[in-house]
């Protein structure tokens, strides 16, 4: 039987910047995952570094959902700090860049929309500023010309998903937590003297666990009687072959579902939650239609587009629930059961959720404030 004080369940950005937090804190832990580090949704996603409120659930649900949300903008600003520090925390290039983030608006009701969600942003400690079309035009000449203006937010940018999770698991390992791949849990009871898991490999006991699980999370926690609302959604993005530097920002479209950034290798990320489906195994699987739908938002959007050739198109599954909201902590009548999960902005969130949870498990009171987001 293996022993350790710490197990973590998941191998993706959330599960590896957590083991790296506390092995720096000087924690014994066990880091276990089914798979290989990084290959679900933390390295399948397209590296968006997200900071403004999103703009479909703030239409769609109303000034009670931005009410809830609101909360999360102060950790979402000091995770982008925390970004901005890490490759020479973790001695690796993780191809972070900080140029700002831009929500167009392609009339004059969809500006006024995006200034009433600034008004919100702002009010909560987010830089944000309204442009015109011509101060638009001006620091982003790609755009479609008959846009009418945009929302920036100068903090906002993208990183590497496939660096990002692998550079925090070498650092991990090089403080002393232990990382075992192909490790699938099978079972997870609290004993005498904290859990007890089952997994493909062997039994392990544990006197704490996180929960990291991303999509599979819900499932985790049922193992000890905890019930999460929250749910796996198959989404896809896109990529185009190399072209010439061309897109400076993060590029959001207040009109139609659309991420759009250039990766530093030259291809174009294109994205925006568009859905994916799932076959006959329940795996994600790409869906031309939406493809074609994803790639007219961004044409629209960047006419010079159109010229660049698309190189691939993938599916993968993210965690959301209906709020958007983290759930970071300890459960309350499951002592010793925590959770680092931030549905749907995982990739974003994830060094400020894996910073707090860590040093709430230290025993430390956390730098951001998670009391709002217990379980």
């Amino acid at each position: 039987m293996t022993r350790t004080d710490i197990l973590i369940v998941g191998g993706g950005l959330a599960g590896t910047a957590v083991a790296y937090y506390l092995a720096r804190g000087g924690a014994e832990v066990l880091l276990v995952e089914r798979s290989e580090i990084n290959a679900a949704a933390s390295g399948a996603n397209s590296g968006s570094i997200h900071a403004q409120i999103p703009l479909e659930p703030f239409l769609e649900q109303g000034e009670a959902w931005t009410r809830g949300f609101a909360p999360t903008i102060p950790l979402m600003v000091e995770s982008i700090r925390l970004w901005g520090g890490l490759e020479a925390e973790l001695g690796a290039d993780l191809e972070i860049a900080l140029p700002g983030g831009l929500m167009v608006a392609e009339d004059e009701r969809q500006l006024r929309i995006l200034e009433r969600k600034a008004a919100v942003e702002r009010a909560h400690g987010l830089p944000v500023e309204i442009l015109a079309a011509p101060d638009l035009r001006r620091i982003a000449p790609y755009l479609a010309p008959d846009l009418v203006g945009a929302a920036f937010c100068p903090i906002e940018g993208k990183a590497n998903p496939q660096k990002a999770a692998p550079a925090f698991a070498r650092a991990a390992e090089r403080l002393g937590a232990r990382l075992e791949c192909g490790v699938a849990l099978t079972g997870l009871r609290t004993g005498a003297d904290g859990f007890e898991a089952g997994t493909s490999t062997g039994p392990i006991t544990a006197r704490r666990v996180v929960n990291c699980a991303g999509a599979e999370a819900a499932a985790v926690a049922a193992m000890v009687g905890v019930e999460l609302p929250l749910q796996g959604f198959p989404i896809q993005v896109n990529v185009t072959e190399p072209v010439a530097p061309l897109v400076r920002h993060l590029v959001y479209s207040a009109g139609r579902r659309l991420t759009l950034k250039q990766a530093r290798s030259g291809g174009l990320l294109i994205g925006g939650g568009y859905p994916a489906r799932l076959d006959a195994a329940g795996r994600p699987v790409v869906d031309p239609a939406q493809v074609r739908a994803n790639l007219a938002a961004a044409i629209r959007t960047v006419p010079a587009l159109a010229q660049a050739q698309l190189l691939r198109s993938w599916a993968a599954i993210v965690n959301g629930t209906a709020d958007w909201r983290p759930i970071l902590g300890e459960v309350p009548r499951v002592r010793g059961f925590w959770l680092s999960l931030f549905p749907w902005l995982g990739f974003s969130a994830g060094p400020v959720a894996a910073r707090s949870v860590a040093e709430a498990i230290l025993g430390r009171r956390p730098e951001a404030d998670i009391s709002g987001f217990a379980p």
